[in-house]
């Protein structure tokens, strides 16, 4: 027998190693790309593109991998499929409650899920400084969804609810505010403060101006999320306290001194939109009034994000506020699909501006999916004041994929909960 030298064996192996590459095997570029799931054959709506077609979804390791008009069954190791169905980028809701342990009035995030096809969810304010670890800890920790927050200027979060967290101004202390968000830089968005007479009793807006000294402070160039209601003293002062990218929320809501008074916009609020000011729906249990958002809207405050403001009263409520219950609403009032979309995928995601590509389905984006139906006929949609509008459709959640992981069948093995 022939005695192989050391150098044959290395001489060998390249040879080899050249043969595979060339000819596609284990050491190069598969000929054609497998993909963990493929969602099929559904009317893919994708504001970030100006996509609006017929697509299948080829999602491989949590990010979308193609989109293409058709995708071979056997390239798929799973399928959903969604002939019929919109598919959309998984819905971004800025305004949400959920934490439910240690909030009076929050949701478990998945637990909203089947109703909301919603893949991100921004708790406004449920934590603040003394009560934030908990819901990283507990909360973010422990959920599917994808979680980011507003800290709360108030230290105590909304765990006093239905006391008004800042009727006590000790509460609204900007180092503690500010120490929370420096460190949480990748989860926490900027402060929350709501400026509405019995949470704030005689403090005005003392609570805002802490609240912005707070993100500030931080030095992240975090936004303040205001909610507005009963607002103290005049509403046009707080408007005009607000920053650009600053997010103004309730601007359609009928409790107290509104943002239309004897039928005007008020003036602050149309050059706060106009300075940057971000208008967020933020629906809520008493704060969405289809009167108000009409004028509104007719006069220039048109939104730029649509959000549930999410939380257990709410939803407790015939008004129903599931994002795409939510979303219907503005259907009703003339918005189109694609704008009521883009409200709630894109712009938010803009908004929170943390994940490269979120809101998006384009290659390389989080496999965040939503399935909705558009339920042809007439529907009766209430506002928060249990007034009535006739739409002449509506958008009910089917599946969700949050990472590319489905919620409920088909089941991946190993299961993964991204």
């Amino acid at each position: 027998m022939a005695k192989i030298s050391r150098r044959d064996v290395l001489a060998g192996g390249a040879a080899m190693l050249g043969s595979l590459g060339a000819s596609g095997g284990t050491f190069g570029q598969q000929p054609t790309e497998n993909f963990d799931l493929v969602i099929r054959g559904g009317e893919v709506i994708d504001p970030s593109q100006n996509l609006r077609g017929i697509r299948d979804i080829g999602i491989k390791f949590g990010q979308v991998a193609a989109v293409e008009p058709s995708i071979p069954a056997e390239r798929a190791k799973q399928s959903i499929d969604a002939k019929g169905k919109l598919v959309t980028p998984g819905l971004v809701d800025l305004h949400t409650h959920v934490y439910p342990y240690g909030s009076a009035i929050g949701i478990p995030p998945d637990e909203l899920v089947p109703f909301s096809a919603t893949t991100t969810y921004v708790s406004a304010g449920d934590a603040g400084a003394n009560t934030f670890a908990g819901f990283k800890r507990d909360v973010v920790g422990h959920s599917r969804s994808r979680l980011f927050a507003f800290v709360h200027i108030s230290t105590i979060g909304l765990a006093g609810f239905p006391v008004g967290e800042l009727l006590n101004i000790d509460y609204a202390n900007v180092d503690a505010a500010a120490r929370t968000i420096a460190e949480n830089p990748d989860l926490v968005l900027g402060a929350k403060v709501r400026e509405t007479l019995a949470f704030v009793g005689n403090n005005g807006i003392e609570p805002l101006k802490r609240a912005i000294l707070a993100v500030e402070r931080s030095g992240t160039k975090g936004r303040v999320m205001c909610h507005i209601g009963n607002a103290p003293g005049d509403l046009s002062v707080l408007v005009d306290t607000l920053r650009p990218g600053d997010i103004l929320t309730h601007p359609y809501s009928a409790l107290g001194n509104n943002t239309v008074q004897n039928g005007k916009v008020l003036p602050a609020l149309l050059e706060a939109k106009k300075r940057g000011v971000i208008i967020d729906v933020g629906h809520g249990a008493g704060s969405f009034d289809y009167d108000i958002a009409e004028e509104a809207i007719q006069q220039g405050l048109v939104f730029d994000t649509i959000s549930s403001d999410v939380h257990v009263a709410a939803a407790n409520t015939p008004s129903r506020p599931y994002l795409p219950w939510v979303l219907s609403k503005f259907l009703a009032l003339g918005f189109s699909l694609d704008q009521v979309i883009a409200a709630a995928t894109i712009k938010p995601a803009n908004v929170i501006n943390r994940v490269p590509k979120l809101g998006t389905l384009q290659v390389g984006a989080p496999a965040d999916v939503a399935i909705l139906e558009l339920v042809d006929g007439p529907v009766e949609l209430l506002d928060t004041s249990n007034k009535p509008r006739s739409g002449k459709a509506y958008l009910k959640a089917v599946q969700t994929v949050r990472g590319g992981v489905p919620f409920g069948r088909p089941y991946s093995l190993p299961f993964s909960a991204n």
